[in-house]
Order: C-alpha cells, then structure tokens, then sequence
C-alpha cells in the first residue's frame, strides 16, 4: 500500500529538519561547493557532515560530482532554493508580527510603569 502524500509530505519536512542539512542547502543555493568549502563554512566534524551530505543524497535533494580528487555537491534541481527562499519569506513575515506585538506589549505596559514608579 502506498503511503499517503501528507505522510510522505511529512517525511520530506523531517528529512529538512536538520541545522546543517538546511546550512548546506543554503550555501549550494549559488552553485556547487566542495566538501572543503562546506567544512569551512559549517562547524562540523568531517564524519558529521558526510552524513548529513549522504542524507541530502539519498533523498534526491543534492547530487555530488568528482572533479580529480575533489567532491562538490549541487542542488538536484532550482525547487529547493525556491522552497528555502519561500520559507524566509515566511519567517520574516511571522518575525515582523512578533517585533510588532513585542512593541505594541512594551507600550502598554510604559504607562503601568509610570504609575508604580511615582
């Protein structure tokens, strides 16, 4: 039986759902990048991010190629710097109405401040 497309939907969020899985995504957004370059960017052991690296492959989100002795790696296609560039948006948008109430809780609480202070 085939699973169910909000539960493979599911799975895909979750496979997202690393820092440095995201971390990598964000800096292949702008072409290929070598292992090495990765590990310079991303504070991460060598053996943690061929993991994360392998994951991101399994799944057919990233592809790796070989130049001599160097392994550079690519998003397998431009949706996933669309979906990285939409969930900033997202963020933003739920940042910006956070900053606001934060502002709009300050003010309402300065006058109760100014009535205890006296």
């Amino acid at each position: 039986m085939q699973a169910p497309l909000y539960q493979v939907k599911a799975e895909f969020f979750r496979m997202l759902g690393h820092p440095v899985r995201i971390r990598v995504l964000e800096l292949l957004q702008h072409g290929p990048v070598s292992v090495r370059d990765l590990l310079a960017d991303i504070d991460i052991e060598p053996s943690s991010l061929s993991q994360q690296l392998a994951v991101l492959r399994r799944s057919g989100i990233v592809v790796s190629m070989r130049e001599g002795s160097t392994v550079r790696y690519a998003l397998a296609g431009g949706d996933v710097a669309e979906l990285l560039r939409a969930a900033r948006r997202i963020l933003t948008e739920l940042l910006a109405g956070q900053n606001q109430l934060l502002t709009e809780l300050q003010q309402a609480d300065a006058p109760a401040r100014l009535h205890t202070t006296r």
